[in-house]
C-alpha cells in the first residue's frame, strides 16, 4: 500500500504521516527531510547554490536513508552520517528554494523516494508532490491544509521545541516565502491531486487527523 500525503508547511503532514505509518506498520518517508539533507550537503561542500549542474551531479552521488525508531523519532542519514540535528536551521530552510526546484535534482530524488517506498510492504510518503508526481498511482491520496496563522504557530512551536531561538515574525515571513516557492515553481509545484481527499487540520488534533485518514483506508 502506498499512501500519499501532501500539503503546505505547517499543515501537520509530517507528524500525521509518521503516526499513520506507525499504526499501519509500514515505512514512513519524509521527502522534505531528504531535500533538506541534500541542501545540507551542498552547503557543507560550499557549492554555489545557483550552479544547477553541480547540484544535479551531487544528487546523483548521494545516498539518503530515513530510519524511524520505536519512539517515532526520525533519523536522517546522509551518505551514512546522521545529519538529523543539522537540517532544520532557518538558513538551511531558506536555501532549500535553490535546490528543490531544479528538475534534474528532483528526478534523482524521486528515484530515491520510489526505491525506498517499494522496498518494503508499503509506505506513507509526505511532501508536496507525492500524489501528483512521485506516486500519481498511489492507493490513497490526502491533501492536508490549515489556516495560515495556525501553520505559522505550529512552525514556531516546532522550532522552539528543538531549542531554537526564533522570532514569530520571521517564521511568518519564512512560511510565506516557502508557500510562494512551493506553489510557483515550474517543476512539480505544490497542488492537490484531483483524486486526493482534502483534510482541514486547523481545528483538529494530530490524533483526530490520523483517525480521519485511517477511516478512509
Amino acid at each position: 500500500m502506498i499512501i500519499a500525503i501532501d500539503g503546505p508547511a505547517g499543515s501537520g503532514k509530517s507528524t500525521v504521516a509518521k503516526r499513520v505509518a506507525e499504526r499501519l506498520g509500514i515505512l514512513y518517508v519524509d521527502t522534505g527531510a531528504m531535500y533538506r539533507a541534500l541542501t545540507h550537503k551542498a552547503m557543507e561542500k560550499g557549492l554555489d547554490l545557483k550552479d544547477e549542474a553541480a547540484l544535479i551531479n551531487m544528487a546523483k552521488d548521494t545516498e539518503i536513508e530515513l530510519v524511524l525508531d520505536k519512539n517515532n523519532k526520525l533519523t536522517v542519514f546522509l551518505d551514512g552520517r546522521d545529519v538529523s540535528a543539522h537540517i532544520r536551521t532557518p538558513e538551511l530552510t531558506n536555501n532549500i528554494r535553490y535546490v528543490a526546484p531544479i528538475p534534474g535534482v528532483r528526478r534523482e530524488m524521486v528515484k530515491m523516494q520510489r526505491r525506498a517506498a517499494r522496498e518494503g510492504k508499503g509506505a506513507v510518503l509526505e511532501g508536496r508532490d507525492i500524489g501528483t508526481v512521485v506516486f500519481p498511482d498511489a492507493d490513497k491520496k490526502f491533501y492536508l491544509d490549515a489556516d495560515f496563522q495556525e501553520r505559522v504557530k505550529r512552525r514556531h512551536k516546532e522550532l522552539v521545541e528543538v531549542g531554537m531561538n526564533v522570532d514569530l515574525i520571521n517564521i511568518k515571513e519564512d512560511v510565506e516565502r516557502r508557500d510562494k516557492s512551493d506553489m510557483e515553481r515550474k517543476t512539480a509545484p505544490l497542488r492537490r491531486a484531483d483524486d486526493a481527499a482534502v483534510i482541514d487540520t486547523t481545528k483538529l488534533s494530530i490524533e483526530e487527523t490520523v483517525e480521519k485518514i485511517l477511516s478512509c483506508l
